[in-house]
């Protein structure tokens, strides 16, 4: 996966042939509830329209789930979970074997889905293919490896016992899922639920619906039984019925800090849930007068601007070394004004629209906000056009820690750039957030960038690179960027259950 990280940072040098053709008007498959792997329509008989980003046109008409479909979704994974079904019963190292099964499939379907994506979403298909659906193999394939592996410890316990512990899967457990990486985000959380032997109910984001359900066909042709997996498309009625519903085991939330709180209040409500949250973020890119210059420029760059901002872990925050300040604003300058913008489906493009006209409203009132407040607005800061939500790459200097566009997340291609003179002003200034997903720092110094490790406040923390992501390795978030953590050996923590098992030991009668 870090591999396919390299590609994306390269992905604007990419030739037409080196990736297969898109299908620019992908077929429409399945817009329905799946359910007990069954297409249905939804109790009320409502429907939604998803959009296509690039032209404002509508795509099709999905099915439109509330709590009634809800409820229907969460009878089955009940079902499937009871013990004596074909899912509990099965051996794990099978489990394993359907989730590489899944992973063939969206291989398989590659060119497919990410088109669909693309058409969906927004986001260039030289992207969508060459990350996101590869991505997404990749993790079912990681977890794949755990089925039969997540196993517990016999402890050497006082007295005459045996003890050790077995790691049970949570339950039902109700996924919801952002509209930034529709597809990767639900193989991040599908992959450890369906490794540790739990049975899902999920809901995709109401923006870009369409690679979600596809995927619940795949999952279907894979082998699951049914009621393993259910998805279930609607707006927020649907998501709160998920986090409301007390045959709901466990819930598992990635969007915004403030959607993320009202999950954690509501679960709590109900039954105590368990809640894993990955929720927003405001990550510092702190750049030292001794880094590579060209190379932190264009990390930079990628780090801010990949999927047209629209990433929780987005170095929004770009500090800047006052001897370096002025060169580094100009370069940036210069690379914002080269990104080529406009229809994702050509291999030529390395940035979309924003993911919907409300998405691209906000981003702009940021925007605003930021002129009035006295940044420099250096380019951009524009709609691309009058069809579809386009923004042009948008960069500030001279921001200020207390102005909004340094203070809120932005989740668009806005690139604040921000002076620092000193290492501990800097470290305490990157940590002056509610956030903590994710921060950079560029230096040779392996000194400097040791002292910064440990002194930022952040999940991850990437030195000399940016967006380095991987399955084997945890992501999560610090104070209210959320809880818990997806991948790696730590994303298994947040399906599973401790059983602690004591056997008293009885001496055999000499």
């Amino acid at each position: 996966m870090l591999r396919l990280m390299k590609r994306i940072h390269s992905l604007r040098s990419f030739s037409s042939a080196a990736l297969p053709a898109p299908e620019t008007n992908p077929s429409i498959m399945y817009c329905g509830i799946f359910i007990n792997n069954e297409w249905r329509k939804s109790e009320s008989g409502k429907t939604f329209e998803t959009i296509n980003p690039s032209t404002g046109e509508v795509i099709a008409e999905v099915q439109e789930g509330e709590a009634a479909d809800i409820d229907v979704a969460v009878g089955a994974a009940r079902k499937a979970f009871r013990l004596g079904s074909t899912w509990r019963t099965m051996d794990a190292s099978h489990r394993g074997v359907l989730l590489n099964k899944l992973a063939d499939l969206i291989i398989r379907d590659r060119t497919y889905l990410a088109s669909l994506e693309t058409l969906d979403n927004g986001k260039p298909y030289s992207v969508a293919y060459g990350f996101d659906v590869a991505a997404s193999a990749g993790v079912l394939r990681y977890f794949a490896g755990w089925a039969d592996k997540n196993h517990g410890k016999v402890i050497p316990m006082d007295g005459e016992f045996m003890a050790y512990t077995r790691h049970e899967p949570v339950g039902v457990c109700g996924q919801i899922i952002p509209w930034n990486f529709p597809l990767l985000m639900m193989a991040w959380k599908i992959a450890p639920a369906l490794a540790t032997g739990n049975t899902i109910v999920l809901k995709p984001a109401e923006q870009t619906p369409l690679t979600a359900l596809y995927l619940a066909q795949l999952t279907k042709e894979a082998g699951f039984p049914p009621g393993v997996v259910n998805v279930v498309p609607g707006f927020g009625q649907a998501g709160a019925a998920i986090v409301a519903h007390n045959e709901v085991d466990k819930v598992a939330f990635t969007g915004s800090t403030e959607v993320g709180k009202l999950v954690k209040q509501e679960a709590a409500k109900s039954n105590l849930k368990r809640t894993s949250l990955e929720l927003g973020g405001k990550s510092p890119n702190i750049i030292f007068k001794d880094a590579n210059l060209d190379y932190a420029v264009e990390t930079a760059h990628f780090g801010l601007f990949f999927n047209m901002g629209q990433c929780c872990c987005a170095g929004s925050r770009t500090f800047v070394e006052d001897a370096i300040y002025d060169e580094f604003v100009e370069r940036s300058v210069k690379r914002a004004e080269k990104r080529t913008v406009g229809n994702p489906f050509d291999l030529g493009v390395e940035h979309g629209p924003q993911v919907d006209e409300d998405q691209m409203n906000k981003i702009l009132c940021m925007i605003e906000s930021g002129k009035t407040q006295g940044a420099k607005l250096e380019t951009g800061g524009t709609r691309i056009g009058d069809k579809g939500y386009f923004i042009a790459p948008t960069v500030f200097a001279d921001v200020q820690d207390s102005m909004t566009i340094a203070q809120e997340e932005i989740f668009g291609p806005v690139q604040q750039i921000l002076k620092f003179s000193d290492l501990d002003e800097v470290i305490h200034r990157a940590n002056k957030t509610d956030y903590g997903l994710a921060a950079a720092v560029f230096t040779k110094d392996i000194d400097k960038a040791n002292h910064m490790i440990q002194g930022l406040r952040a999940g991850t923390v990437w030195v000399n690179t940016y967006n380095a992501l991987a399955s084997q390795v945890p992501f999560g978030g610090y104070k209210m960027s959320g809880q818990g953590r997806e991948c790696g050996e730590y994303g298994l923590e947040a399906y599973t259950e401790v059983k602690s098992v004591i056997m008293k030991v009885h001496e055999k009668n000499s």
